[in-house]
C-alpha cells in the first residue's frame, strides 16, 4: 500500500491560520483613567455578545496624566480623552460601524469609578438620550463574599 503524501498539509494549515489572522480583530482600548468599579448589586448579569457593547469610560486620570490633566474626573472614549458633547458623535460613529441587523441591540456600557459624582455621569446620560441610545448597561464587579 503506498504512503500518504503530506507534503502540502503544513501549507494548508499556514493558510488557515493566516486567514484567521487577518479576519480577526481584537478590540484593545488602553484605559487612561482610574477605575475601580462599584462591588455588589442585585441583577448583575454577564454580557454575550460583547461585539454589540460600545464602553464609555467615567473616572480620575491615570498618574501618567494627572500632571497635564488634574485630578477631576474625566471621560474617555475609545482611546481619546473628550467632554459630554462629544459622546452623541460617539454613539453614532459606533452604531455606523455595526451590521444593520446588530444596530437595534446596541449596547453603551458605562465603566464608572466608584468615587464619582453623579454630574458627570447625569450629562454622559443625557446625551446619550439625545442620541437614541437608551440601552445602557453600568460595570460592577461581582461581591463573592454575598449568598
Amino acid at each position: 500500500m503506498p504512503e500518504l503524501n503530506t507534503s502540502s498539509l503544513p501549507d494548508l494549515i499556514f493558510t488557515v491560520l493566516f486567514f484567521f489572522m487577518m479576519v480577526t480583530s481584537m478590540r484593545d482600548v488602553t484605559v487612561n483613567l482610574e477605575i475601580k468599579t462599584p462591588v455588589g448589586g442585585s441583577e448583575i448579569e454577564k454580557l454575550e455578545r460583547k461585539s454589540l457593547v460600545s464602553h464609555i469610560y467615567i473616572g480620575p486620570p491615570s498618574k501618567d496624566y494627572r500632571a497635564t490633566l488634574g485630578s477631576a474626573p474625566r471621560i474617555q472614549l475609545n482611546e481619546f480623552f473628550a467632554t459630554p458633547d462629544a459622546v452623541r458623535d460617539f454613539v453614532h460613529a459606533e452604531r455606523e460601524s455595526m451590521f444593520e441587523k446588530d444596530k437595534p441591540f446596541m449596547k453603551m456600557s458605562l465603566k464608572i469609578d466608584q468615587n464619582v459624582h453623579m454630574g458627570i455621569v447625569t450629562d454622559v446620560k443625557q446625551e446619550l438620550r439625545k442620541a437614541k441610545a437608551q440601552n445602557v448597561v453600568y460595570s460592577a464587579t461581582k461581591d463573592d463574599k454575598r449568598k
